[in-house]
């Protein structure tokens, strides 16, 4: 299962993100309920959702009007929200917390001030709680935080927007901030398309980010209308599918071993292996000075990154392990289907590991295992074993 985040036309915003979750089948009285229950403490708030039409294309429009009562601190906001009689799931209140906290640490850098100083009056409290817990409720409800979330290149706008501290140009400073690293690019018209509420919450959502749409199964889509009528679709566009390859994060830790013996590199093999490596490869390498050695590199779950270096560190001696963090792979799904064989007269229990893309059978092999337990116990070599096993899969599959 998967999701799309495309601010490729007209950027994000708040209000886009939260209109195009309701626009998925988030039931909008019900956000709206939820919303002025956590906005209310911060300042008076009036919100609308409606259907509307942008450039032609059917989109929900949140209308989010909001006075605050005064200018509120992180600190405070964080503490304000934490003592709100309303039921929401704690997972959802910490999601919307880190947003404000990703708010929050780009402001104290742009202003260069420590993070217990920062105020939120540009956007307004009262506004920024509304879309972001309003946000964070419809990620949540739609379940679209157990799914694999992929982000398109943001639109950022252009020209220049009055702020507190005078003119600006496009993207303020506080979005920019957010979005380091995160591919981005200016225009297409000369608005701000994309604010920091809406950055924030792109970069607490999104997994992965990609340059052209993955391989989905389109089920649904879901547009966010922007405030602006613009000479292109003012929307932010959620795709929720299904992956046809499904797909996992890992992380690859790498280093480069030239004084280790052979032995301690075959205990290292089998320790990282028993701390929840799930792969790992040791490659002849020739390293500076022309001197032999070995490139190690361990494929694991990006929790275990930590753990797992630290037994290369301590097993090997190295005095560094090199991280390639989230990194995308492609699985297929993984079955065993138990076969009998027939050898001397001796009925024989084989296990056949299957990959299948969907439906569709794409490889299979024995079990190694059973195979060397069946050769050992038999006399016949390994080879012969893993051949009939093969043959007899097949001659099962052509009887369906």
């Amino acid at each position: 299962m998967v999701v799309i985040l495309d601010p490729q036309n007209s950027g994000i915003s708040g209000n886009m993100v939260l209109g195009a979750l309701i626009d998925l089948g988030v039931d909008s009285k019900e956000v709206v309920e939820v919303m002025e229950n956590y906005a209310y403490p911060f300042g008076d708030i009036s919100i609308g959702i409606d259907k509307i039409q942008k450039s032609g294309i059917s989109a929900t429009y949140a209308q989010i009007k909001c006075e605050d009562h005064n200018h509120t601190g992180y600190m405070e906001l964080i503490e304000t929200l934490d003592k709100i009689n309303y039921k929401i799931s704690p997972d959802v209140l910490q999601f919307a917390k880190n947003v404000f906290k990703t708010l929050a640490e780009a402001e104290s850098k742009v202003h260069g001030t420590s993070i217990d100083k920062i105020h939120f009056h540009e956007v307004g409290a009262a506004d920024a709680v509304a879309d972001i817990i309003g946000s964070a409720y419809c990620f949540y409800k739609l379940g679209l935080n157990s799914k694999k979330v992929y982000g398109m290149p943001i639109a950022l706008g252009g020209g220049r927007i009055k702020s507190m501290h005078g003119k600006l140009s496009v993207p303020a400073p506080a979005t920019l901030e957010i979005l380091k690293n995160v591919p981005a690019f200016g225009g297409p018209v000369d608005y701000e398309l994309t604010t920091p509420t809406g950055a924030a919450l792109y970069v607490n959502m999104v997994n992965e980010i990609c340059n052209f749409y993955p391989l989905i199964n389109a089920r649904k889509m879901g547009y966010g209308a922007g405030k602006f009528d613009l000479e292109v679709p003012n929307v932010l566009r959620v795709v929720n599918g299904d992956s046809i390859v499904p797909t996992d994060n890992v992380s690859i830790l790498e280093t480069n071993l030239d004084s280790v013996t052979g032995e301690v590199i075959g205990h290292t093999f089998d320790k990282l292996l028993a701390a929840g490596a799930l792969d790992v490869t040791v490659i002849p390498v020739l390293m500076k000075k022309n001197r032999p050695g070995h490139l190690l590199r361990v494929i694991t779950k990006p929790k275990d990154s930590n753990t797992i270096a630290e037994a290369i560190i301590r097993e090997t001696g190295t005095l560094g392990v090199r991280t390639l963090p989230y990194v995308h792979r492609n699985i297929v799904k993984r079955e065993m289907v138990p076969v009998k064989l027939d050898i001397g007269g001796m009925e024989q229990n084989i296990q056949i590991k299957i990959g299948m893309i969907g439906d569709e059978i794409i490889n299979y092999s024995p079990e190694y295992e059973d195979a060397k337990k069946i050769a050992s116990a038999t006399g016949m070599p390994l080879k012969e074993v893993m051949k009939k096993a093969n043959t007899s899969f097949k001659e099962l599959l052509d009887k369906y």
